[in-house]
């Protein structure tokens, strides 16, 4: 028996969720530039799978990351995300839109570093804080979506997190590795020092 490609089980277990799917079937009314949905919401959604627990357990948002070079205002991300919200109103998390082009801007203050620009959503999408966690899909056709992963989904599909030291410190994987490990006790963590 053949088994499930990893696109396919990603694709299987998004359909599946009441609200990934439901961002991904009212898609084209987002209206972002290069839109993603992205982040944790993915991977705690295939964990949520994987261990049997309902789709929505333990997930505190949903990030939608968009590239708009030409708006960096601070008022520019605060319209669409308010827009989205609305869009979205029936959802019962909190949804972000952030502007990847953007957070530059903000970041050495947050965590108290800074970042170069990014280049592009893949760009950032690539620096997430996890393996698992740096992922993004949105809808390709009527019946599948494009996915982005530039570590793949490996650990994703195998509760594995592992962090990415492109850009994070130890202290902000050990507290998401402290939020995640009280919701999903079963996941493989990685720790800092051994990867």
């Amino acid at each position: 028996m053949d088994r499930a490609s990893p696109d396919s089980s990603l694709h299987a277990i998004v359909a599946a969720s009441p609200i990934l799917s439901t961002i991904l079937d009212r898609w084209a009314s987002i209206d972002l530039p290069d839109c993603w949905l992205s982040g944790s919401a993915i991977a705690q959604t295939a964990w949520n799978s994987a261990f049997g627990l309902p789709p929505e357990h333990g997930l505190a948002d949903i990030d939608l990351v968009y590239f708009d070079d030409a708006d960096l205002s601070e008022e520019g991300e605060a319209q669409q995300a308010a827009r989205i919200r609305d869009l979205f109103c029936d959802v019962p998390l909190w949804i972000d839109a952030k502007n990847e082009a953007r957070v530059h801007l903000w970041y050495e203050p947050k965590f108290g570093y800074s970042i170069t620009p990014y280049q592009s959503n893949e760009h950032a999408i690539s620096t997430f804080p996890t393996t698992a966690g740096a992922v993004a899909i949105r809808p390709d056709t009527a019946a599948s979506i494009s996915i982005f992963a530039p570590f793949g989904l490996d650990d994703l599909l195998n509760c594995t997190v592992r962090p990415n030291k492109v850009q994070i410190t130890q202290a902000i994987y050990e507290a998401k590795v402290a939020r995640w490990r009280k919701c999903w006790p079963r996941l493989t963590i990685i720790d800092w020092h051994q990867f």
